[in-house]
């Protein structure tokens, strides 16, 4: 990986990467996170033993690599701040932002340089993310090494061929985790229907998705077998899975990954000012 790294914002989602990086061996010498409090930084430093800064010019004058982790919404005045120092450094740049093409961050950071656009998703925060990762045509083969060893330190990684595509990451693994919570609250509500107390249905509902999450990583099986191998011919799942499909299931995630897939795009749009 790149000798030295900044992270400029240093909340959730850079502090999991951090963390991420310093568990696989990272230095955290080698570190920097900013913010515009000293008091945000303080509880940073001292869980990871980084270098921290509330400037950010200053911090990025010696790094390799930056990772852009500040809310899309103050993004442009960010890079704009950024531009002099990211022009004479020419570090690698990663935004971690939803909603922010690398043609625009590019361009607010003053143009011609490597821009890696992570579409990461909490599970970050607890080392189990999943992330979709687009590079521009000025990230060399070395650089996109670097950028997945970095995203690699929380979770999987996948590259994607085509901006646009980084959409679709977006509705399946940006946004969700919120589909599998809500799947956990319903099975929790209908275990609390069917007489069990709240929290034995919830417990039970949380290590079925985990069991079932791990049986499909560690299987050659297609999610498709796996739910076969569950269902016996006029059993009880076989009941409950005709419900669903009758339900119109999968019509429905369709639906909901498309609406979240074109509000990514217009969001793109809106925050690009293109």
């Amino acid at each position: 990986m790149a000798s030295r790294i900044t992270f400029i914002g240093a909340g959730n989602m850079a502090s999991a990467i951090i963390g991420g990086m310093i568990d696989n061996g990272f230095p955290p010498a080698a570190i920097t996170a900013t913010s515009p409090s000293d008091a945000f930084l303080a509880p940073v430093h001292e869980r990871y033993g980084i270098h921290t800064s509330t400037d950010n010019a200053a911090a990025v004058s010696q790094a390799d690599v930056v990772v852009l982790a500040v809310k899309p919404q103050v993004m442009r005045e960010v890079c704009e701040g950024l531009r002099d120092v990211v022009q004479r450094r020419r570090p690698l740049v990663i935004s971690v932002a939803a909603g922010l093409d690398a043609e625009s961050l590019e361009r607010w950071l003053g143009g011609d340089l490597a821009v890696v656009r992570c579409m990461p998703n909490t599970p970050s925060l607890v080392g189990a993310g999943a992330a979709g990762l687009f590079a521009n045509d000025r990230v060399s083969k070395e650089q996109r090494r670097v950028a997945t060893e970095l995203l690699e330190a929380v979770g999987l990684v996948e590259w994607v061929e085509e901006e646009a595509l980084l959409d679709a990451v977006t509705a399946v693994s940006g946004s969700g985790p919120a589909y599998f919570f809500l799947m956990l609250e319903a099975m929790e509500e209908a275990g609390v229907s069917l007489g069990l107390p709240a929290e034995t249905a919830r417990r039970l509902a949380m290590q079925t998705a985990l069991g079932a999450a791990k049986m499909a990583q560690q299987s050659d099986k297609t999610p498709a077998e796996l739910k076969r191998n569950v269902m016996s011919p006029g059993g009880t799942t076989e009941r409950a899975i005709e419900h669903l499909e009758g339900a119109n299931l999968r019509r429905i995630m369709r639906e909901a990954l498309d609406a979240c897939a074109s509000r990514a795009r217009e969001m793109s749009d809106e925050l690009g000012e293109r």
